[in-house]
């Protein structure tokens, strides 16, 4: 069959031959066994209903088997026989080119060379899943297929709920992942209710089929440790930046660390990933004796070198040594996926990688109780370079949060809050995030090189002209990103779609989609598809990241992400999600994204000044009812542009007459 005609089929009529397992493919890890015995027959019901009965004696036992050996069902028989990656546009089988737009981006999304465990459909994150099984997978693209523009395809968790009648303006696609019930939103009820294949957790960009590999993260951490250093007013040149992770998205960490011009090490205990990394370019080396590290890391300090190093081990031992050896690190962080440390996120030191995944998936107790011991001594060995002047911040990833849940001494004087900032409190919340500066995101449907070359050029003019006429506040900001996207090409930050990012405000957003608009309309370049993270402005409440800035008391609420996600609705965009738990845990965070395809039409111009105007600003008067002096600026300057915009400003109370 063909390329189209399976698409068309959609779960297949006459079963496939049982694929074998490749453990050449990096693997999502065991989870760990939590269903009963009539939970489990509940699974299995719920697995088998997406298939004729007539294939239920034959897919029963191999369905239980799976949710024995790897704690799902993940129906590995019907996985795809075709290359996983984002064709252009015009290769999909669609009535709709938004139809075929979203297709394109779920590929991407599953692209191995994107994708961390692309065979159990999991983009990043260790458990950040676009489907929960394939049979989701193609049942979605066999609805995108058959879709026209007065129809919207409505997603559960994953689940393709089906067709529904609507109009040209709705959204193609509504997404939600992991809409629990308040009191159902713990760790262990993600992994009961994943089980049982009734939700699952989209991360953020994984399960809105918005990512475009390590680029994006790339760009944010760039953005975040050139702020670092100039916080701590030092140069990045010849100075260290320590940090961990090198999965789906902290990968980027090295490869940003090398733009920025610092030297980098990143510990990872995964041999597979790291190695995946040495071989992308995203690190220069890779080293697994801490004194060959220490050696390494003098040298390049002395000769002020710009370089990223993987050490294979654990971020423990590295913090440790570097004590013990007196090296001082400048910038300090962790990103390992401790949204998710039970599960593979973070691993105990003193035990193999290998030996940690059997813990994992048998003693679960155990390994949790390893995993927090971990924590503590982390911590200890942090408290001792910050001592000595390590500037530390927390990398959005929770941990600082589960350091406190494990007990480490991590809490301020004061009992509530932590002695070290989250970067978006210090760094990119009044930096960027106040002023309306978030990752804006395009991909070339057409899959050509040409396009995304065109574009990067479209988008640096755009921004040197907004920033001849910018206030003084917002130039920094103006300057770091005309150089980005002026580097983008030299950097080679295309994996999978040809996509790029940067960041912008409302104002740069909605010039560079209309130019972009404008450029498909003369035919100088093809269709383009716009995006951004999850981790912006407006799309996130999160209060251990994101909102972490928001000192009001309502960083505890999701308001900014609900409404969010209903103004872009209905006003324009092409298919919007909204999620829980993505980037610091399942319980932890609300936080939504959008796609809108441009296509050169008249509409097209409509839609995206109507809904990127809003997409931007609903989270700058958030942020500025907050009180946050850079996002009253920001807000009374969006006012002074539109004069449709109204927004309620809060008025300041001195201090002086409340003490």
């Amino acid at each position: 069959m063909t390329f189209k005609e399976q698409i068309l089929q959609g779960i297949p009529d006459n079963l496939p031959k049982a694929k074998p397992f490749d453990p050449s493919i990096n693997h999502a890890p065991k989870r760990k066994a939590i269903l009963s015995s009539e939970e489990t027959k509940l699974a299995l019901r719920n697995a088998l209903r997406y298939f004729d009965k007539k294939h239920h004696e034959t897919l029963l036992p191999e369905f239980k088997a799976e949710l024995d050996t790897y704690g799902r069902i993940y129906m590995y028989r019907f996985r795809p026989d075709y290359k996983m990656y984002a064709r252009p546009i015009s290769e999909y089988p669609a009535q709709s080119k938004q139809a075929a737009a979203i297709m394109l981006m779920i590929q991407n999304n599953l692209d191995y060379a994107v994708a961390q465990h692309p065979h159990e459909l999991i983009t990043y994150g260790g458990n950040g899943g676009v489907f929960s099984n394939w049979a989701q997978y193609c049942l979605t693209m066999k609805y995108l297929a058959e879709m026209n523009d007065e129809q919207t395809l409505v997603m559960y968790s994953g689940h393709p709920m089906g067709l529904f009648p609507s109009h040209k303006e709705a959204p193609r696609v509504v997404v939600t992942n992991g809409m629990m019930i308040p009191n159902y939103s713990k760790p262990d009820d993600w992994e009961k209710f994943n089980a049982l294949g009734v939700t699952q957790y989209g991360q953020m960009t994984a399960g809105s089929y918005m990512y475009i590999g390590p680029q994006g993260i790339v760009h944010g951490t760039t953005i975040t440790v050139l702020n670092g250093f100039r916080k701590i007013k030092k140069e990045p040149k010849g100075n260290l930046f320590v940090t961990s992770g090198l999965g789906g998205m902290s990968g980027a960490q090295p490869k940003a660390g090398n733009i920025a011009g610092c030297i980098t090490v990143c510990a990872e205990v995964n041999p597979k990933i790291t190695q995946v990394r040495l071989d992308q370019g995203w690190i220069d080396e890779k080293i697994t004796d801490l004194d060959q590290l220490v050696s390494r890391v003098n040298k390049a300090k002395a000769e002020k070198e710009t370089i990223s190093i993987a050490y294979l081990g654990n971020i423990v031992e590295v913090w440790e040594k570097f004590d013990e050896a007196n090296i001082n690190i400048d910038l300090g962080s962790d990103q390992t996926s401790l949204h998710n440390p039970w599960a593979g996120g973070y691993y105990p030191v003193g035990i193999t990688f290998d030996e940690a995944n059997i813990m994992m998936a048998n003693q679960p107790e155990l390994f949790k109780e390893k995993v927090q011991e971990t924590l503590r001594r982390h911590a200890d060995a942090i408290n001792k370079h910050t001592a000595k002047g390590t500037y530390f911040f927390d990398y959005g990833n929770a941990f600082l949060l589960e350091a406190s849940r494990a007990g480490a001494d991590i809490m301020a004087k004061n009992g509530i809050d932590f002695k070290y900032p989250s970067y978006v409190q210090d760094i990119m919340g009044p930096m960027c995030f106040d002023y309306g500066f978030g990752p804006f995101r395009w991909v070339c449907a057409s899959g050509n090189p040409e396009d995304l070359a065109k574009t990067d050029a479209i988008a640096c003019q755009v921004l040197e002209e907004i920033k001849q006429n910018s206030p003084e506040e917002i130039q920094q900001q103006m300057s770091d990103n005309i150089q980005w996207i002026k580097g983008a090409q030299d950097n080679q930050l295309v994996v999978g779609s040809q996509a790029r990012i940067l960041y912008a405000d409302a104002e740069g957003r909605m010039k560079i989609a209309e130019a972009f608009n404008q450029a498909i309309a003369n035919g100088e370049i093809d269709t383009v598809i716009l995006g951004r993270d999850h981790h912006d402005v407006s799309g996130t409440d999160s209060p251990y990241r994101e909102t972490s800035n928001i000192y009001d008391g309502s960083r505890f609420t999701a308001d900014m992400a609900i409404h969010n996600v209903i103004g872009d609705s209905f006003r324009g965009a092409t298919w919007v999600s909204i999620h829980n738990g993505g980037g610091v845990g399942w319980g932890e965070v609300i936080n939504g994204g959008f796609g809108m395809v441009l296509d050169g039409s008249i509409e097209a111009s409509k839609r995206l000044k109507q809904m990127l105007f809003w997409d931007v600003n609903n989270g700058i008067s958030r942020r500025s009812w907050a009180r946050n002096d850079e996002a009253i600026f920001a807000i009374k300057r969006a006012m002074d542009i539109e004069p449709n915009l109204k927004v309620t400003l809060p008025n300041l109370v001195d201090d002086a007459l409340l003490n």
